[in-house]
């Protein structure tokens, strides 16, 4: 009997039913006291979705995680969540959903193998090193099968690593690619540094627009750790309520939330305040990974020239370069970003259906959407403040 053929999977409502060191085991084995890569798998930040209801009963993502077991050992987890909707998801599968209900079928409820609300690259077969081909291709398999049997249409993983997109198309799932913006650290030691390797026309322009922004009137507040406060938060959600307005109409997170990610996630956190008159007037919020700062959240009360540039783009990369960090990921979408440094690279998803005409028709739209996206980088990279870098040697 193969090692495969003996793994039991079990579907996980809650967090609750698995503990917190039996998931990390899977999810980071590379922290030992160290950032995890992905803060955004660790039990503690799906916990704090889970506890503050920002996933759960009337969100559109009811949990459905699943744990790959081999004995008595946790040998594998997944984040996966059955959807009623496309929100929070950030690559966008509209254009399916609409093909699919104009041929007759229901697109939702679907399957989503992911970090909800959070587009970051990382692992979402989080299995352990010695077990990593069986309790991945035990995952994905499981995942297939959950879908199948209950009629759903698709499944979907999303913000996925190059290594696990190129493993789960080896499985039969379908490969698809978009891009993002990210900052790369080219062993800079400062932020002139970083400068110097800029066109003499973009160095002059970034300069000029930490200025106007440093020129407020008010002061700029770095925290993470113990150094943030519950007062913080509550400057913060006002913050996250204008933008969550703005962009979505109902923000995604709740304000318990930001409790719960004060009491278990801070050391995961870096906040970005500015302050003028003895109040917070604008924020931007990132997540810490061991080599990575992510990006995630940023909102205003009072909008003063170039502050959301400073405030989310150069005080990130002023805190890399200072923590010898790998590199900045800038979140979704926003070409404005190229100009500042942030270089457009692929990111990964894979999709299943489970109508074979469908899926065929996907997967001739994906193979051309391959070509288009990296198509798109490396015209991007071109106007881009760097010289002209291939997507191969951005990846």
């Amino acid at each position: 009997m193969s090692q495969e053929t003996q793994i039991e999977i079990n579907v996980l409502t809650s967090l609750s039913q698995i503990s917190e060191t039996e998931w990390d085991r899977c999810a980071c084995p590379e922290a030992l006291g160290r950032p995890p890569i992905d803060p955004f798998t660790t039990h503690r930040f799906l916990k704090a979705l889970e506890d503050s209801q920002s996933v759960g009963a009337g969100t559109g993502w009811t949990p459905q995680y699943l744990q790959a077991k081999l004995g008595d050992d946790t040998i594998g987890v997944a984040p996966l969540y059955g959807k009623s909707h496309s929100q929070g998801e950030y690559i966008f599968d509209h254009n399916f959903a609409q093909a699919f209900e104009n041929s007759g079928g229901h697109y939702y409820p679907k399957l989503q193998m992911a970090v909800p609300h959070t587009p970051a690259t990382g692992r979402r077969l989080l299995v352990h090193p010695e077990h990593q081909a069986v309790a991945q291709s035990a995952l994905v398999q499981a995942a297939v099968q959950l879908a199948a049997e209950n009629e759903l249409s698709s499944l979907h993983v999303t913000f996925c690593t190059a290594e696990e997109a190129e493993a789960g198309a080896q499985m039969g799932l379908m490969p698809r690619r978009s891009q993002q913006f990210h900052w790369i650290n080219n062993g800079y030691k400062t932020f002139d540094d970083f400068l110097a390797d800029l066109s003499s026309r973009k160095r002059k322009n970034i300069r000029k627009e930490r200025a106007q922004a440093q020129s407020f009137g008010g002061q700029i507040e770095v925290l993470t750790g113990d150094e943030i406060e519950p007062h913080h938060w509550d400057a913060f959600w006002v913050f996250y309520q204008d933008t969550g307005a703005r962009k979505w109409g109902t923000p995604y997170l709740t304000r318990q939330f930001f409790e719960q990610a004060h009491a278990h996630l801070r050391h995961d956190m870096l906040l970005v305040l500015a302050k003028r008159d003895g109040r917070y007037i604008a924020g931007a919020l990132n997540f810490i990974g061991q080599n990575t700062l992510f990006g995630r959240y940023w909102g205003f009360t009072q909008d003063f020239p170039c502050l959301h540039f400073e405030l989310c783009y150069y005080q990130a990369i002023d805190f890399a370069i200072a923590q010898g960090l790998q590199r900045v990921e800038a979140g979704a979408q926003g070409a404005h970003k190229l100009a500042r440094g942030y270089l457009p690279v692929a990111t990964h998803s894979l999709h299943w259906f489970g109508d074979a005409g469908f899926s065929q028709a996907v997967a001739r739209y994906l193979e051309a959407e391959r070509e288009a996206v990296d198509d798109e980088i490396n015209v991007l990279t071109s106007y881009g403040p760097f010289k002209t870098i291939t997507v191969e040697e951005q990846q």
